[in-house]
């Protein structure tokens, strides 16, 4: 089905862009589904798109020595998953695994990343809504990592 203007719209992470904007990226997109249980993300492999996720939830996992990947966040709808496609060398730092049944809108990175260089503003402003959710994970993920440091009696200087 084609994603249309009126549902990127619909996206908070979208907000506040215009219809040119939306109709330029609008072509790049696809409609996903993701079962409870299905590795979305496998942390270290190649990191080729990112998703809106428009229904159901989501956990970020990351492998850490002496954890069995060890979950950093739980992601509800709507909300945005993957920022590793965006930079080089374009390889998922975390993992991701559908906590139940997820839709979600499906970008194609490098198609995004070519609009970028033909569109600096929507570049920029993308990118910069992508700073602000991976800066958001990074402070998560270092929270729950000194939990779990508390929890096992382990001195952090996190």
């Amino acid at each position: 089905m084609f994603t249309t203007v009126e549902t990127l719209a619909q996206q908070p992470f979208l907000a506040g862009l215009t219809d040119h904007q939306l109709s330029l990226l609008a072509p790049l997109t696809s409609q996903s589904m993701f079962h409870a249980g299905n590795r979305i993300i496998r942390e270290g492999a190649p990191a080729e798109q990112f998703w809106l996720i428009t229904d159901g939830r989501v956990f970020l996992d990351s492998e850490v020595p002496g954890y069995d990947n060890l979950v950093l966040e739980t992601l509800q709808a709507p909300t945005v998953l993957g920022c590793s496609w965006l930079f080089a060398p374009y390889r998922w730092n975390f993992g991701a695994v559908a906590l139940s049944t997820s839709h979600a809108l499906t970008f194609n990175g490098s198609l995004v990343r070519a609009l970028f260089q033909s569109d600096p503003g929507l570049g920029i402003e993308l990118t910069t809504r992508f700073l602000q959710v991976m800066g958001g994970r990074l402070h998560a993920a270092r929270r729950r990592l000194a939990d779990c440091q508390r929890a096992s009696g382990r001195h952090s200087d996190l």
